[in-house]
């Protein structure tokens, strides 16, 4: 199963992070390439690909060894734009690029949100080849966290329901999601997102995929779950309309249908390999 911003297959070389001499050597290795950014989006060549340039000093984030070539990221004080921007990029870049590029942007939107220490509020500084903030005020160290997020597909009576939030582009429905909270399974976070968003009861919650999604950094854990009705009762203020589609029209929708019922989540983006499973499921011999 091939899943958005996964398989960038770099040897992120966990044990070189804290040598310093070790990381000097990578640095000056005249096959170290440092990933070119502006901001924090990527730039791209005329076939679509990262490009990469020489290491150049600066301030840089140690992304792993690809096939013993070094590889870094500048790391860059720069706000995130939304996901949406990037979109258009990601269209034409390779899974790997986008792997490589949405772990870059994930640590680089970490880092913009650690400067300061969240101990005692001093400046921090970057080391760890940028895989961690320190604080010399008070010796607290912060390291890159992901956040878990549930997304999920409601199944009833062989169709699964389909929802939009009002920034999504016209006619896209996509897969529900909710931040898993504290002291919550997996499970219990599903159930609770789609009685939250939707009105609906759920039981048999079962694990698909996971993916990492650099906007700016989560876990997005992929689920399934039965709906013991389909009586639908939205929450307006996370969704504009949700409903329900069966496999045809799913089917449909994956496909490109100019009479397909809604414009379906991008190939890159866990909601789309939920349809796209819950498709298969349904057509197993």
């Amino acid at each position: 199963m091939s899943l958005g911003f996964t398989g960038a297959a770099l040897d992120r070389a966990d044990h070189l992070r804290q040598d310093a001499e070790a990381l000097a050597r990578l640095l000056a290795d005249a096959e170290a390439r440092l990933l070119a950014l502006t901001g924090l989006e990527p730039v791209l060549d005329a076939a679509g690909a990262l490009v990469w340039e020489p290491v150049n000093g600066a301030e840089a984030i140690f992304l792993g060894l690809d096939e013993g070539r070094p590889l870094f990221a500048p790391l860059v004080r720069a706000e995130g734009r939304s996901a949406f921007a990037s979109f258009r990029q990601l269209a034409i870049m390779q899974p790997r690029d986008a792997a490589i590029w949405g772990t870059a942007r994930s640590l680089n939107e970490w880092h913009n949100r650690h400067f300061y220490c969240g101990s005692c509020g001093a400046a921090t500084r970057s080391f760890r080849a940028g895989w961690g903030r320190a604080c010399p005020a008070c010796g607290a160290e912060h390291f890159p966290r992901v956040d878990p997020v549930v997304i999920m597909l409601a199944e009833h009576d062989g169709r699964v329901l389909v929802g939009r939030q009002p920034r999504y582009p016209a006619g896209r429905y996509s897969a529900l999601a909710g931040f898993v909270e504290p002291g919550e399974s997996i499970e219990e976070a599903v159930a609770r997102e789609l009685s939250e968003e939707a009105g609906l009861t759920v039981r048999d919650v079962r694990y698909v995929a996971s993916q990492p999604w650099p906007f700016p950094g989560s876990l997005m854990i992929g689920c399934l779950a039965q709906a013991e009705d389909d009586k639908v009762t939205l929450d307006a203020q996370e969704l504009e309309d949700a409903f329900w589609v069966s496999r045809a029209e799913v089917r449909a929708a994956l496909a490109g249908a100019p009479d397909a019922p809604f414009l379906p989540p991008p190939p890159y983006a866990i909601a789309h390999t939920l349809l796209r499973s819950w498709l298969d499921q349904g057509e197993a011999p």
